[in-house]
């Protein structure tokens, strides 16, 4: 029966993919895969599924029906799959996030004094003004946009590098953070940055290290936090339950360990990806596209979703490795996105 389908489905029409002109692509057998047998696809298949729902197009809403039924996620993904080696010239490089937990309060304080600011409307598609008239020059202040308060200026830049977090209130609640927008400006790297000024090298950053520095040095840590002229926006999430992950680029709750940032020119969200992360600790695994990132740009270069609070964090900052990543797309359409002399 399964079999059959697969014939049905591969007779759909095949919806363009744009964003592959540039690109090589190449079909992969599963048995070359490096670790595929070993995984636990049924995981990747119940994460799969969290935003399968959204697929709208011809060629997905059969194979998210059929999804909802297997018992058997290897035998899924092989039958209805095919992985393909999307490549754009660029070395393969391979990290990840997480989402913050920070100390703060929904009133400012004398220890609380950092506001975490909603998105003006005016900010809306286009450049506007950068992270030095927002945060000293008080552009937004006292609108009414302020979401929360925290601590410290580092980590309140921290969690817009992340994009999504969590404020732990004094009287134990929190506010949940999503991505709101941002002011349209490149971002800089602050570590790169004391790199560049020569107080560290390069092995030596961390967001620790950064933390410290700026500490130590009140007037120069500032200059350091307004040479990045990006700033993020959040919005508050109060309909995702405290025990699941943030919410990604489909609005759906992301999976440590499961979850990937892409970018969508080369990869669709939504979309399995067998993911092989090299480097000092080697990461094989079946990922879902969901979720897109400011730094995430080109064929081979993704970002793992790692978890929640303090050491997650830990752990994601020491990942930066090369390896490779496969996109799995329904059987008709990546046999149409080949050259044909494959």
């Amino acid at each position: 029966m399964l079999r059959g389908l697969a014939c049905a489905l591969a007779l759909l029409a095949v919806p363009a993919y744009a964003g592959l002109d540039d690109a090589r692509i190449t079909l992969v057998p599963f048995e070359e895969l490096d670790g595929w047998e070993d995984d636990n696809h049924q995981d990747a298949l119940r994460v799969f599924l969290d935003t399968c729902r959204d697929l709208d197009e011809p060629q997905w809403r059969p194979i998210c029906a059929l999804a909802q039924t297997q018992d058997d996620g290897k035998a899924f993904f092989e039958l209805f799959f095919r992985p393909l080696l999307i490549e754009d010239g660029n070395a393969p490089l391979f990290t990840a996030y997480f989402e913050p937990e920070l100390k703060g309060s929904r009133h400012e304080t004398s220890v609380y004094r950092y506001p975490v600011y909603a998105k003006p409307a005016e900010a809306t598609g286009q450049v506007w003004l950068p992270r030095r008239d927002i945060e000293e020059g008080g552009a937004i202040k006292g609108r009414g946009l302020e979401i929360a308060w925290v601590a410290d200026p580092v980590d309140l830049q921290f969690l817009q590098i992340q994009g999504s977090g969590r404020i732990r209130l004094p009287d134990g609640g929190s506010i949940r953070l999503g991505y709101g927008g941002s002011n349209g400006h490149s971002f800089k790297s602050l570590g790169k940055e004391l790199v560049r000024r020569g107080v560290y090298n390069e092995h030596q950053v961390s967001q620790a290290v950064i933390r410290n520095w700026v500490r130590r040095n009140p007037e120069a840590g500032h200059d350091l936090l307004m040479s990045n002229p990006s700033y993020v926006f959040f919005r508050k999430i109060g309909d995702v339950s405290a025990s699941k992950g943030p919410l990604g680029a489909m609005n759906r709750s992301i999976t440590a360990h499961r979850s990937l940032a892409v970018d969508p020119k080369y990869t669709p969200l939504g979309a399995p990806i067998w993911l092989e992360k090299d480097g000092a600790e080697p990461f094989r695994r079946l990922m879902v596209a969901q979720d897109t990132g400011s730094r995430v740009k080109g064929a081979q270069r993704a970002d793992i979703f790692w978890g929640t609070g303090d050491q997650a964090g830990k752990l994601a900052g020491k990942i930066k490795d090369d390896g490779r990543m496969f996109v799995l797309l329904p059987i008709q359409r990546a046999y149409a996105l080949l050259p044909e002399d494959q």
